[in-house]
């Protein structure tokens, strides 16, 4: 089993997983073309790196413990959000329910970013723990759910990632004065939600 979990191939995801994990954590604090060129590069290698991990099998009945809360999950969410505004959305053309008729569906950037993150949280803070059987299951389910859910979602949202780098756009042309935004003099208690408190 360790020879699995603390495989190159393994360590080298946990490594890039972290990256990321840090990136989304960190959003609040770099500008958004700051943020699009780091994910430009980090979610092909993240892709690469989970592409390479074995096929691991279960060897625990118990379910793995979670971390990441819904408000975890939602403050982040409004983060992302906050920092792409109306280019937060894009058209998906990899739904299965549309692939072979007419109808279009629109994607979130920032609700895919953390579907990826929501998963790999989990999985780097059970790899942590340093429990050899929670490191493995925690491995095949992120190997799973790489399989079957949030590396589609990587590569749809690298298209939507992409578009904004190489055709940039400017991100506080439709910021009106009036808004509140965060770091921008808001009240103390809002800048402290959006982790951008002014020094």
């Amino acid at each position: 089993m360790n020879q699995i979990i603390y495989s190159k191939n393994v360590v080298e995801f946990v490594t890039v997983a972290s990256e990321y994990c840090a990136t989304i954590e960190n959003i609040a604090n770099h500008l958004p073309a700051e943020n699009l060129g780091k994910l430009q590069k980090i979610l092909p290698l993240l892709y690469l790196k989970a592409a390479m991990l074995p096929k691991v099998e279960r060897i625990m009945d118990e379910e793995l413990e979670k971390f990441v809360s819904e408000l975890d999950y939602n403050t982040l969410q409004q983060k992302c959000l906050q920092q792409f505004g109306e280019h937060d959305s894009f058209y998906e053309v990899f739904d299965p329910n549309i692939q072979f008729g007419d109808e279009t569906v629109t994607a979130s950037i920032s609700e895919n970013l953390m579907d990826i993150y929501q998963d790999l949280k989990e999985f780097i803070t059970s790899y942590s723990i340093g429990n050899e059987e929670v490191m493995n299951d925690s491995l095949a389910e992120c190997v799973f759910h790489f399989n079957e859910f949030w590396g589609q979602q990587l590569v749809n949202v690298l298209r939507a990632v992409h578009t904004l780098v190489v055709n940039p756009v400017d991100f506080d042309e439709h910021n009106s004065s009036d808004e509140v935004l965060p770091g921008k003099g808001n009240p103390k208690w809002l800048d402290n939600f959006w982790g951008t408190k002014e020094e």
